[in-house]
């Protein structure tokens, strides 16, 4: 059965037509075109497909594009401000090389940008603990660490 949904993506009102059992991650990549949201393990394991939904991370995987009906959903394109000037995080992660592959890096900033939104100065701890739900089978999380620890100091130094 088909459905339309209205929510705001990304800020803008949208109207999807979907499938009752689409998910999430399928109705923003192939329907709305917004694939920079990962389709990873497909069972909520990896992270890869972390958006946030009224200002909650959720792996977009395990959602029904039909429970965000009336939502608000930010993902990966949403995060730059504009198109000349990247998100600090986006700016950080480049500086200090924390995504190779890059197939987790989406997932992993919506968590480190909830994370940052909660904890403008988090430990390492804080850290660890904010983004145990996103897998990197690359980088080994140092200089991932590295980049959030960078962007939250320079956006409080912005909040200044």
């Amino acid at each position: 059965m088909r459905r339309i949904v209205e929510l705001t993506i990304n800020g803008e009102p949208r109207d999807m037509t979907v499938d009752s059992c689409r998910s999430l991650l399928d109705a923003l990549r192939d329907d709305v075109g917004l694939t920079g949201t990962k389709k990873g393990c497909d069972v909520g394991d990896c992270g890869a497909c972390t958006v946030i939904v009224d200002g909650e991370p959720v792996n977009a995987c395990l959602m029904l594009a039909v429970e965000a009906e009336g939502r608000s959903v930010e993902t990966i394109e949403g995060l730059q401000p504009s198109v000349d000037v990247l998100h600090p995080l986006q700016d950080a992660f480049m500086r200090y090389g924390a995504s190779q592959c890059g197939f987790c890096t989406p997932g992993i900033l919506m968590m480190a940008k909830k994370l940052l939104d909660d904890n403008p100065r988090p430990t390492d701890e804080d850290i660890r603990f904010g983004l145990s739900g996103n897998i990197c089978r690359c980088t080994g999380y140092t200089k991932i660490f590295d980049a959030i620890k960078a962007a939250a100091i320079e956006m409080e130094a912005a909040r200044s």
